[in-house]
């Protein structure tokens, strides 16, 4: 995962500043709805902060294996990547 600690970093920085919570309990194994305390209504502003800051539409049902922040991360790494080049990601060019 240190090839993709850009992404993994705006992810955090991301989910930090819009839920609110410590980026030192964002943790792999972490429970994601739990840590983010999320209901049904945050899952709507999850949904709009990955596709405002990630530039990729996502599917409801996207989310029904997401149970960690591992499962999150696997995920937006594996949109990202299949809509962009590898070196583009890598080099700091996903949108801010």
């Amino acid at each position: 995962m240190k090839q993709h600690q850009p992404i993994l970093d705006k992810i955090n920085a991301v989910l930090s500043e819009e839920f609110e919570v410590d980026t030192d309990c964002m943790v792999p194994d972490a429970n994601i709805r739990q840590t983010l305390e999320l209901d049904s209504l945050d899952y709507i502003d999850l949904v709009v902060v990955i596709e405002n800051n990630f530039s990729f539409k996502v599917k409801p049902e996207d989310f029904i294996p997401i149970v960690s922040f591992q499962d999150f991360y696997a995920y937006i790494i594996s949109r990202v990547q299949s809509k962009e080049p590898s070196n583009a990601v890598m080099a700091g060019q996903v949108q801010r």
